[in-house]
């Protein structure tokens, strides 16, 4: 039972992220994360072996240093009375580790099983929307999800492990794919235009095919700008990427300036201090929208420059060491890459339960497992 969990844990964890975007399941997933952290971190302590083989393993030395750098954060900012910043501590640690345990222990799996995996269960999620509601562009859809945007990262994120992870689809994938490309526009999600387009240049590089591509994609906005619906398109022709985006930062940025060197603590991610938002703006201005303003608020100058340095060094370096050419890499390098550049207007690398921060975390994970594997013999 152990070395199933072992092997299969991540899973549990990742695809619970969607019981927990749905109202009806919420407190389902919700226990099903805290049975996951305590289960897991019970192994961990009965395995000392395995922390050594696995958590200080070469591959993961990014992931230990991040945990290192929470646990003294906390050691010198926190007591043990602020119960939220010792279960993020907690929490993040358990992340990382059940993603580290995962791929060392199921490696093959993840590498040609987990994405179909991933893509049949994104595409019942959405059948199951369509049967509840099937008026897609009547608003911002969402289906069975509570959000819109949450429902295109899950859209988004099957269209680029499909699309990305063979060299040619058969017909059903092709109409699987279409379907996931609908729905995540139907969201009005903005992030849906950059997700397809970087998964299209890592898909076909700058060739004359994906010229031909971006004219009809051209074509296709200036045809669907005409109708009066709330698509990814029609939210992007009124007001574009940032607009609506540039209150949160400015209200992000004072909140940073109130604790610029030591922030506001590991609990305060993604926090804006309603304190100085306008009465006018409160329930409106939530959060930063912006992965790095979230580093720089809960870990301050000092702490978050580090962070962010880490995160940058290793997407560049797995980017240079990654065979480009591989379909079963490629959807991870994809991920790896199109996260940090996602980050500059949304929330990333910091949440705890966030569907595409945890495949971030775990497609930096199994990359460089990957070269430490290429590098070292398997």
């Amino acid at each position: 039972m152990i070395k199933w969990f072992l092997k299969y844990g991540f899973v549990i964890y990742l695809l619970n992220t969607v019981l927990l975007s749905i109202e009806a399941t919420f407190s389902i997933g919700y226990n099903i994360f805290l049975f996951l952290m305590t289960i897991f971190s019970f192994i961990i302590l009965i395995n000392p072996k395995q922390i050594k083989l696995i958590i200080f393993h070469k591959s993961f030395n990014f992931l230990l240093l991040l945990n290192l750098i929470n646990l003294f954060y906390w050691l010198v900012f926190h007591d043990l009375s602020e119960y939220e910043a010792g279960k993020y501590l907690i929490s993040k640690a358990m992340q990382f580790s059940i993603i580290s345990f995962a791929i060392v222990h199921n490696y093959a799996y993840f590498k040609k099983e987990f994405m179909k995996h991933l893509v049949y269960t994104v595409l019942c999620v959405i059948i199951l929307g369509l049967i509840i509601d099937p008026f897609i562009f009547s608003g911002r859809y969402s289906g069975v999800i509570w959000n819109p945007n949450m429902l295109s990262s899950f859209t988004t994120m099957a269209f680029g492990s499909l699309f990305l992870m063979k060299k040619k689809n058969t017909n059903f994938e092709i109409a699987v794919l279409f379907i996931f490309l609908i729905i995540s526009l139907a969201t009005g999600s903005r992030d849906v235009l950059v997700a397809i387009a970087i998964a299209f240049i890592f898909k076909y590089g700058f060739s004359l095919r994906n010229i031909a591509y971006l004219f009809f994609a051209i074509f296709s906005y200036f045809i669907i700008i005409n109708f009066q619906l709330k698509t990814s398109i029609n939210r992007f022709e009124s007001q574009s990427l940032f607009n609506d985006r540039l209150l949160q930062y400015k209200y992000a940025y004072e909140t940073i300036l109130q604790k610029p060197f030591f922030g506001f603590g590991l609990d305060k991610y993604a926090f804006i201090n309603n304190e100085i938002i306008p009465y006018y703006l409160k329930g409106h201005i939530l959060s930063s929208h912006n992965g790095y303003l979230a580093i720089l608020t809960q870990y301050g100058l000092i702490f978050g420059l580090i962070v962010i340095g880490i995160i940058f060094y290793k997407v560049i370096h797995l980017f240079i060491k990654i065979d480009k050419k591989d379909p079963e890499l490629l959807f991870y390098l994809y991920i790896a890459c199109y996260i940090p550049i996602a980050a500059m207007y949304e929330t990333f690398f910091t949440g705890i339960n966030e569907f595409q921060t945890i495949l971030f975390w775990f497609s930096l994970a199994f990359l460089s497992f990957t070269v430490f594997k290429k590098e070292n013999g398997d």
